[in-house]
């Protein structure tokens, strides 16, 4: 008798603990759970965690490829200067602009998208050329973008704005990845107001140090 009751009792048990584990799959999260922090994506994890530097607080956030990339001014910087070096990470999606060392600006930034784990922006040690000017379009590939400052000696590679579409607007689109990831060609893209600053006031012979971090 106690095993006819037994088994039925057990079949029982089992299709309800069952039915709750199902049920707490399905509900909605609570109130409580929806405001709890989320955890960053592997992408953004990635991306800071290849910065040579920390963000400073007064990078301006959300990303605004309007303006500058942060609330303070931008350095000043005589003709002559001979101590200014940029660094870039590739990866990190930020240029640095460093004086003896340390760094006085912070740029949001997206350089060469990566082909089989290799950036179309190559890495190594490079020098801010006399050859800039105020826009360009390259009609390969469809884009050009304004205030461009070469830094390699056949003005391939450059520092510039977030793209502009053959009308001469800029690609939104594309401007939205400023910050967020690789995603040029093999050239540096920046903010407008940024790219405009490289050009007017950074020095030829100025030496960029280009690294995947």
């Amino acid at each position: 008798m106690k095993n006819n009751l037994l088994k039925p009792l057990t079949t029982f048990f089992i299709l309800l603990i069952c039915a709750i584990s199902l049920a707490r799959v399905s509900m909605p999260p609570t109130q409580e759970s929806a405001n709890l922090p989320q955890k960053q994506s592997t992408a953004n994890k990635s991306a800071v965690s290849y910065r040579p530097y920390k963000d400073p607080k007064t990078l301006n956030v959300p990303i605004n490829w309007r303006k500058p990339s942060q609330s303070i001014p931008y350095p000043k910087v005589k003709r002559l200067e001979n101590d200014l070096t940029i660094r870039v990470s590739l990866k990190g999606n930020r240029v640095y602009i460093l004086r003896d060392n340390h760094v006085v600006y912070t740029m949001i930034s997206s350089a060469g998208e990566y082909h089989n784990g290799k950036s179309y922006t190559p890495t190594g040690t490079f020098k801010i050329q006399n050859n800039r000017g105020s826009s360009f379009y390259n009609p390969k590939l469809n884009e050009g973008a304004n205030y461009w400052t070469s830094f390699d000696t056949d003005n391939v590679y450059l520092f510039h704005s977030v793209p502009v579409k053959t009308n001469g607007k800029y690609n939104k689109k594309e401007a939205k990845k400023l910050g967020i990831k690789p995603s040029s060609h093999g050239c540096i893209r920046l903010s407008v107001p940024d790219a405009y600053w490289i050009m007017k006031h950074v020095p030829a012979n100025t030496e960029v140090i280009i690294k995947n971090n």
